[in-house]
């Protein structure tokens, strides 16, 4: 049974649900993302990937600035859609999501109840879980709380970064939001509500505070923070060289259970920065001095002479 669409959603993670709809028997009459924004030097005009997507396909496009204007719902309103799809985007008042028939779903990714918020993936990995997913939930009042639809795991692995399970996710989503569509028309989804008291680990919007690595942890918790921090925000250590206090971004790290010195102690050997934790030793491969290019632990050190008067800020 086909079925008519709104979709909603605004960056790269929502392009592929949208493609597979579009490649499936269902008919997408329109496209809801945000207004084109600034971006660049420039500052010129700069559609969402969503809509860009959606042009390709020749679908119309909705840019409302508010959700709750009249005009903008009364246009969703003669659209006559079955089901309203969102995937990342804003969060929905009831009289949007309770316009269709069939109700509104969302694709989240992760394995709800846990990691409702607005970053699942950062927080999957940076707690160093094992295993994530995507879940379709019908929305409600709250975020991320609906009754759970279908959902379809993933394993995380022990070197995966965010931008790597962001990839995965995205992928394993697209079918996912077409096997809810086809169930919610053909009436076979029982709609399963969240578990509360297992609702334990949330995924808050990630502040700069969260980019610091503190080395009072073990080098395992520090190695999942970096992962789950690339490729964005981006991991930071504080560093100290001269009279400066340096904020430089690092990737690529690994864990060696061995001991190098006190607390904060610094080896540089060819491949390498290893910095001595709590327990253990965290190893980072790259760094980015602030002004200048990701590159090597190697690069740096032939690039920067002063390498070895370069000591971690807050050192005992």
């Amino acid at each position: 049974m086909s079925a008519r669409i709104v979709y909603m959603g605004t960056p790269e993670f929502a392009v592929a649900p949208l493609e597979a709809l579009i490649d499936s028997d269902h008919d997408v009459v329109a496209v809801v993302t945000v207004p084109d924004k600034p971006a660049g030097r420039g500052r010129n005009l700069k559609a969402s990937a969503v809509k860009e997507a959606a042009l390709r396909h020749e679908i119309p496009v909705l840019q409302p600035e508010k959700l709750r204007d009249e005009d903008f719902q009364n246009e969703l309103r003669s659209l006559n859609a079955d089901i309203f799809v969102v995937v990342a985007f804003r969060m929905l008042p009831k009289s949007v999501w309770s316009m269709p028939p069939k109700g509104t779903f969302n694709l989240h990714a992760s394995l709800l109840p846990n990691y409702r918020g607005a970053a699942p993936i950062h927080w999957a990995v940076i707690n160093g879980e094992e295993e994530s997913g995507v879940t379709t939930f019908l929305i409600d009042e709250e975020i991320d709380t609906g009754n759970i639809l279908l959902q379809s795991k993933a394993e995380i692995g022990p070197n995966e970064t965010t931008g790597e399970l962001y990839n995965r996710l995205m992928h394993l989503g697209a079918p996912l939001v077409v096997q809810t569509v086809d169930g919610l028309m053909q009436g076979s989804l029982e709609p399963i509500p969240q578990d509360e008291e297992a609702a334990m680990k949330p995924a808050p919007k990630l502040f700069r505070e969260h980019q610091y690595l503190d080395l009072s942890r073990t080098a395992r918790e520090l190695h999942n923070q970096i992962r789950g921090l690339t490729p964005f925000p981006s991991p930071l250590l504080k560093l100290q060289f001269g009279e400066n206090h340096i904020e430089a971004k690092v990737a690529e790290s690994g864990v060696e259970m061995e001991t190098i010195g006190e607390l904060g102690e610094l080896v540089w050997d060819d491949t390498q920065l290893k910095i001595q934790t709590s327990e253990g030793v965290l190893t980072i491969a790259k760094i980015q001095w602030p002004g200048k290019r990701q590159m090597s632990v190697r690069d740096f050190k032939n690039g920067f002479a002063e390498w070895k008067s370069i000591g971690i800020v807050g050192k005992p």
